[in-house]
């Protein structure tokens, strides 16, 4: 008996990328509780995907940089392989209100070639603290000034060792909002290069907790604010602008 061969789609017409966030309680979801809203707002939204080829075919979507749960953010990304050249203004609409309030679609703008995951070399984080910022300042020029802070967290391989210090291009305190020390709470501002293993900002608290002795306090809220190349002044780029 011949075995039937899986039917083979054909090859994608447009690719789109698209900036999202994670905003109030839906920071919680998980990437993979996310990648199903997302197909399901693509169905809904009839989007007219490509599809993988192959007995089980699905559409196709790329997702880069996913921040950790419960994580805000304000620049999660993800490309789109379409079967129809479409509008990307006419995209963002639709995805906009197929998701729920929280998944919020901030641009989509065409694919202009390569990989996508290869712009995103670091990332901007502002960190919430209840903690004093006499304190968080102390521990933050300690932490600067360490050759390494070494952290642990377990990973898909176990428990993994690594230098936070060595991701972190920049790190301060705002003096706008955390110096003021409001209510008793401090605002971290920082860069982190992008790297293996990944370095996240709870991973910076804990080298701050490591090296400085910090009690980062209860629930710290951790925001992305950018993710793209990091620039030669150590700024995070914006990796849908157009490149020469």
């Amino acid at each position: 008996m011949v075995k039937q061969q899986p039917e083979q789609q054909a090859p994608p017409v447009q690719r789109l990328r698209v900036r999202y966030a994670k905003r109030g309680r839906l920071r919680f979801t998980s990437h993979r509780d996310f990648s199903r809203a997302f197909e399901r707002a693509v169905f809904r939204a009839r989007v007219p995907m490509a599809y993988s080829s192959g007995f089980n075919p699905h559409p196709r979507i790329s997702y880069a940089g996913a921040a950790p749960t419960g994580s805000a953010s304000e620049a999660e990304y993800l490309e789109l392989a379409l079967a129809e050249v479409v509008v990307p203004a006419d995209v963002h609409a639709m995805l906009d209100e197929a998701l729920p309030p929280g998944l919020d679609v901030l641009d989509v703008v065409e694919s202009a070639g390569g990989s996508l995951s290869d712009l995103l070399e670091g990332s901007r984080w502002r960190i919430d603290l209840a903690v004093a910022s006499a304190e968080v300042t102390d521990a933050v020029e300690r932490f600067l000034a360490a050759d390494e802070a070494l952290v642990e967290r377990m990973t898909k391989k176990g428990m993994r060792e690594f230098d936070a210090r060595a991701a972190v291009v920049s790190l301060s305190v705002l003096a706008d909002e955390g110096a003021t020390g409001v209510d008793g709470r401090t605002t971290l501002d920082v860069v982190l290069r992008h790297g293996t293993p990944a370095v996240r900002p709870d991973d910076v608290l804990r080298g701050l907790t490591t090296v400085a002795g910090l009690e980062t306090g209860q629930a710290p809220l951790m925001t992305r604010l950018s993710q793209g190349p990091l620039l030669a002044d150590g700024e995070v780029g914006d990796p849908l602008a157009s490149r020469p």
